[in-house]
């Protein structure tokens, strides 16, 4: 579950650094990047929801 927690830190910091990209640089490839970065965090909050709920049984 660290493990897991690590990912999704790591994959928010990208999300964050692109998006801000886009935002003050308007820069349109960051923003594909951020985007990209958004779907994959999604799918780690759904394993670490399963993870989270199976560790509390």
């Amino acid at each position: 579950m660290k493990n897991l927690v690590d990912q999704i830190k790591a994959q928010y910091a990208q999300f964050e650094a692109n998006a801000e990209a886009q935002l003050t640089k308007n820069n349109k490839a960051a923003g594909t990047r951020a985007r990209k970065a958004a779907l994959e965090l999604s799918k780690l909050m759904k394993e670490f929801r399963k993870a989270s709920v199976e560790a509390a049984k």
